[in-house]
């Protein structure tokens, strides 16, 4: 698989904590290269090393406490 990069809408974020705290349920996630979470657009542009799910994803953002809405490939 080539490396891929998604973004994820996230509410709910209203500090520099949130963005930290969903940077660090994103990176945790096996696959997961690089997470860039930016607070003023509520996005966060997810790179896949290798294969991981939407699915597996959005749970991790649920994790953190936050929701997420939808996602797309960038």
């Amino acid at each position: 698989m080539s490396v891929q990069t998604l973004e994820i809408d996230v509410q709910g974020m209203s500090c520099q904590h949130c963005v930290a705290k969903i940077t660090a349920a994103l990176t945790g996630v096996p696959g997961v290269e690089a997470a860039n979470v930016d607070l003023p657009t509520g996005k966060a542009r997810v790179t896949l090393a290798t294969a991981v799910s939407a699915a597996t994803l959005l749970a991790a953002v649920r994790q953190a406490g936050f929701t997420p809405g939808g996602f797309r490939k960038v």
